[in-house]
């Protein structure tokens, strides 16, 4: 069986870096099931973004949400954003429509990933 790599690309990794410790731990300990439900495609519990032929899938981990998509070796984390960053611009919005949808029909949002895809290590 192939390792399964978890990659946090620069800018992930920099966000992760900023958090307190526990929450660090937190966050790399909900990892533990993931390699298993990526290996079998089973990503139903993870929202899902498409643009483009792009896909990029969400982790919710408490006030925190992980963007991710897949890679031959497992994952690269693209960003690690508060839910409040998020809950607060559909607020403002008034947006009637869920997370997801805002996300995927949001320019800035996709900006903002691909600031991140620019330092993924391939």
């Amino acid at each position: 069986m192939q390792p399964f790599q978890i990659i946090f690309n620069p800018l992930s990794a920099a966000e992760l870096a900023k958090m307190p410790k526990e929450l660090q731990l937190f966050i790399l300990g909900e990892f533990r099931g993931l390699p298993h439900e990526i290996l079998k495609n089973d990503l139903e519990r993870y929202g899902k973004l498409e643009r483009n032929g792009k896909t990029l899938h969400r982790f919710r981990l408490g006030d925190y949400r992980l963007y991710f998509e897949r890679h031959e070796l497992g994952i690269v984390v693209s960003r690690i954003l508060s839910r409040n960053s998020l809950k607060d611009f559909l607020f403002r919005s008034s947006l009637p429509i869920g997370e997801d949808q805002a996300l995927e029909e949001n320019p800035k949002f996709w900006e903002l990933i691909e600031a991140a895809k620019e330092s993924t290590v391939r």
